[in-house]
């Protein structure tokens, strides 16, 4: 099971710096982890992304156990061996899966009833399988089975989720400790909507279970950013401060900075990953659009503060080109850069944290991305 060391709190914000020790090595926070939903992060070798600095990646459950299945990670060892990683690997429970894919899932207190976005065979998720899905996986830290709700939505569907997200945490924690023997690490998450006392009384549920870490879920489901640094600001401080807390699926690097800064250690999301196929590519000097004709004859890099592998060998002109003519090596190039960018964000931010400096970075930061190219 891990452990998590508190390094130093920012002396001019609640930003904290960390290591989380794990059966596959330690973690430094604050963290991103790169989603490699089915076992990859679309288009990188997990050579690739120990070059980029990854140290723990996500998979999710939802997707893994539909294909490959529990039968071939089994075979494997795992989704360590079946990727080639042997770093930390953290998944979701699936959860958030479902409720994206709500059309085809129906929820009660048993679980999760849903129908496969790939050929409509049915299924039932259960706090237990999941439990038990995660522990094939082999995951290092391995999520509760939660219900995560649409923005906006009522207090009482709001009430409601948070009532089945304790009573799912409550099984997933037993069946973890009599099915596992606890040999990863077990993280609850708190729900409640957009309603403050709905949130306090989900996170003190939760920290009563007693779990190794915490996360905060149900937010960037399409709620203001304001709203969303309002949630997550009143939440952390709820939760305890020897324990790991990640926020689950935020989000852009001003998200990450201004949660950070609210006390938050881990964070994943598919925008660099997604964005990079897409062409939106992420620099310290703002966002841009690599298919926009400014950039046909540019010889510089995309950014020239950038030491990522992308940065050090080609041109805007070239991944432009490589991009409008839909060439493979477009994705790799623009997703190894935005990869490097998040991670390099972080370790800035851990250094600043570090430092006692967080205030200034935070602040220079705001005013670099905000000068554009």
């Amino acid at each position: 099971m891990l452990t998590f060391e508190l390094e130093n709190s920012s002396s001019d914000s609640s930003a904290r710096a960390g290591r989380i020790h794990t059966a596959h090595g330690e973690i430094q926070t604050p963290i991103f982890m790169p989603v490699g939903t089915l076992g990859t992060v679309k288009g990188l070798t997990p050579e690739d992304l120990l070059d980029c600095g990854s140290q723990i990646i996500l998979g999710n459950t939802y997707h893994l156990y539909l294909r490959p299945g529990a039968e071939l990670l089994s075979r494997f060892g795992g989704l360590h061996s079946f990727m080639h990683w042997d770093k930390p690997l953290l998944t979701d429970s699936g959860g958030f899966q479902v409720f994206s894919l709500a059309a085809l899932s129906k929820i009660t207190d048993e679980g999760y009833r849903f129908q496969s976005h790939i050929d409509g065979s049915s299924h039932l998720f259960t706090p237990e399988s999941v439990v038990a899905m995660q522990d094939v996986i082999g995951s290092d830290i391995m999520m509760c089975l939660d219900q995560c709700i649409p923005y906006p939505a009522d207090r009482t569907l709001a009430e409601k989720a948070l009532e089945r997200t304790t009573l799912w945490a409550q099984r997933c924690k037993k069946a973890w400790q009599e099915e596992t023997e606890c040999r990863n690490s077990l993280f609850g998450i708190v729900q409640g909507g957009m309603f403050a006392d709905l949130r306090k009384r989900s996170a003190q549920e939760l920290v009563d279970l007693d779990f190794p870490g915490y996360a905060i879920g149900g937010l960037s489901v399409g709620e203001p950013t304001e709203l969303m640094y309002e949630m997550g600001s009143f939440t952390l401080p709820l939760l305890p401060e020897n324990k790991p807390r990640y926020v689950m699926g935020v989000g852009t690097p001003e998200n990450l900075v201004e949660l950070v800064s609210h006390g938050a250690d881990m964070f994943d999301c598919v925008m660099p990953s997604r964005n990079a196929r897409n062409g939106k590519l992420f620099t310290r000097y703002g966002d841009i659009n690599i298919a926009n004709s400014r950039f046909r004859m540019d010889e510089k890099p995309l950014d020239e503060t950038c030491t990522c592998y992308t940065c050090r060998y080609y041109s805007r002109a070239y991944l432009r080109h490589l991009y409008k003519t839909r060439e493979l090596l477009a994705y790799r190039l623009n997703t190894l850069h935005n990869i490097h960018y998040y991670l390099d964000l972080m370790r800035n931010m851990r250094s600043a944290i570090l430092e006692n400096s967080f205030a200034a970075f935070r602040s220079t930061f705001r005013e670099e991305r905000a000068r554009g190219l």
